[in-house]
């Protein structure tokens, strides 16, 4: 029988303060929405902080699900009214230069914005109504200042829930594999609320070396055949922020500044990590492991199934909230931190599973080699043989997507996969550069695919660190792109998401190798429900047609390399 763990009950109504000015160190004053209990007392406080809108967070809208018209995905910040009966007062603050707070943006979560929300941390623990005990609340934006902000080390924040939070801003966020994601257009165009937002790059450089940077993106051959992209190099000041990153193509300072792993020595705190499988490609997922497994604290992590979650969040999402701050902030033993730390959603299988380490330590690295006639298997091939190929035509003269596909046969029982994994591909092309974009999937018997993960490689980003890289995670630098020779065999070391998943017996594994996507070449029936129907990550193209060889014989023994988990009972 379950243990049953006491946790804050529902006994407060709540009272509001709407627009109150907080000053930080360098007289700046962001505004803040106050949810508290109608008390007399001191409660503990949970802190949200974004450039999404605080106003739009309290909205009495009821949950709606992702079909609905007006389903919003920025509503992140938790509820108000459910935290503020339960004993907590809900602090939703807008960034600075955003919403209601002075100040400029300078993109997402910056510097200043981390030392903003020590100042915020450390103010709402001098107020009358506050027990000086704060923590952190929300997901994604809201989730990934949490990280900086205790990287800073205010002393009355005591733990924080970073869940869906990029621990790399290059990687994860804006260049997936190199290749320049164009989810963040999207954002910084329709979801950051900050009037008087600000270029970093145009505010650091001399005019004439800002106009020198413009004709040299203008002069790019993949942006000059995309109108959009051009337009936002062409005018930086229509989305600044966005215009940053079109600035900065390769890792560094801009990105070092915005990533949580870099500061990881520095958050001494309990942390919570969540995410879903899939979770917008890599943005969410990888970071969530990456944080998971980079932060020395006590801390948790947890993968969902790939499914959208409601707006405003689902009571389950503060309920969990409640679970861990209870713990923390309030010294009530929940449970949270008797359970094994990580627990994920097992797909294929439909249940949820607890384990005490990432990768798992039963794990079996298995190769899957690409063969001749689109086979996939555990043996190497036997003949040396031809290059299969794939053509692809740009976005300005096709919307088909060229591809190559490998299908191992039907499996005779259960398989599952769970873990980081990488492809190792030997290959040529015969221009000086492409992107490689590489696709698992789960067939079924009666041919229904479900997409696992993906990886992506900028064929000019090919470069390793080796001192940073496993064989199940490659890991590139994206400092200094080398181009391809043409008709040169180059090997290409292209990490996924991580995973998991039962493919049942009779399914087959597949992998699909191509180039190029774009907004309109959406699969809706393969692509997992995370993608929800605003984000749709899709990659800045090549404007080149360019032939693909791929290469599977002794010489070049192209392979996935999967975290194959023995079922119970079977001999590793």
């Amino acid at each position: 029988m379950a243990t049953t763990y006491p946790a804050s009950e529902k006994q407060y109504a709540m009272t509001e303060a709407r627009d109150v000015m907080v000053p930080m160190r360098d007289g700046v004053h962001l505004a803040a929405d106050i949810f508290r209990p109608n008390s007399g007392g001191k409660f503990p406080a949970l802190l949200a902080m974004s450039p999404y809108g605080k106003g739009v967070q309290s909205m009495t809208l009821p949950r709606q699900p992702d079909p609905s018209p007006v389903h919003h995905t920025p509503i992140e910040a938790g509820n108000p009214e459910y935290l503020a009966s339960r004993g907590y007062v809900h602090v939703i603050a807008d960034v600075r230069g955003s919403g209601g707070s002075e100040g400029e943006y300078l993109g997402w979560v910056s510097n200043q914005e981390a030392e903003d929300g020590h100042d915020l941390v450390e103010w709402i623990a001098a107020q009358p109504w506050c027990d000086g005990n704060v923590g952190m609340i929300g997901i994604s934006y809201y989730g990934t200042v949490q990280l900086v902000v205790a990287a800073q080390q205010p002393p009355h924040l005591k733990a924080i829930m970073p869940w869906n939070a990029p621990a790399d801003f290059y990687r994860e966020s804006t260049h997936h594999g190199g290749i320049l994601q164009m989810f963040f257009h999207y954002l910084y165009v329709q979801r950051i609320c900050a009037d008087s937002s600000t270029s970093v790059t145009l505010k650091s450089l001399p005019r004439e070396e800002v106009k020198k940077l413009v004709a040299k993106l203008k002069s790019d051959p993949d942006i000059r055949i995309n109108p959009e992209v051009f337009t936002f190099v062409d005018n930086p000041r229509k989305a600044p922020c966005f215009f940053d990153i079109l600035a900065h193509p390769l890792d560094g300072p801009y990105y070092w500044e915005r990533s949580p792993y870099t500061m990881y020595e520095r958050i001494k705190i309990p942390f919570y990590a969540r995410s879903g499988w899939w979770a917008y490609a890599h943005m969410h997922l990888v970071g969530a492991f990456r944080n998971y497994n980079g932060i020395d604290a006590p801390k948790k992590l947890e993968i969902d199934a790939p499914v959208v979650e409601p707006r405003p969040l689902p009571d389950e999402y503060n309920a969990e909230v409640l679970r861990w701050y209870d713990y923390w902030l309030k010294g009530i033993d929940t449970g949270v931190m008797d359970e094994p730390p990580i627990r994920f959603f097992v797909n294929g299988a439909g249940l949820w599973r607890r384990e005490n380490e990432w990768p798992l330590a039963r794990t079996v690295w298995t190769k899957f080699y690409l063969r001749r006639w689109e086979e996939l298997s555990t043996e190497p091939e036997e003949a040396m043989g031809k290059p299969d190929a794939f053509a692809q035509q740009p976005p300005d003269e096709t919307a088909k997507l060229a591809s190559i596909q490998y299908l191992s046969q039907r499996l005779e029982e259960d398989l599952e996969i769970t873990g980081p994994a990488a492809i190792y591909l030997h290959a040529s092309i015969d221009q000086d550069d492409t992107n490689w974009i590489v696709s698992l999937r789960d067939v079924a018997p009666g041919g229904k695919q479900t997409e696992l993960t993906k990886g992506f490689l900028k064929a000019s980003h090919r470069a390793l660190d080796a001192k940073l890289s496993e064989p199940h995670t490659p890991y590139h630098p994206h400092v200094n792109p080398e181009p391809v020779t043409p008709g040169r065999v180059c090997e290409y070391a292209i990490a996924l998401a991580p995973l998991a998943n039962v493919f049942k017996a009779g399914h087959r594994i597949k992998l699909v190798i191509s180039s190029m996507d774009h907004a309109r070449a959406r699969d809706y029936e393969l692509a997992p429900e995370s993608l929800g129907r605003t984000h749709a990550p899709w990659h800045l193209c090549s404007s080149k047609t360019t032939l693909h060889k791929i290469f599977h014989d002794a010489e070049h023994p192209s392979h996935l390399l999967l975290p194959v988990i023995p079922a119970a009972g079977a001999a590793p």
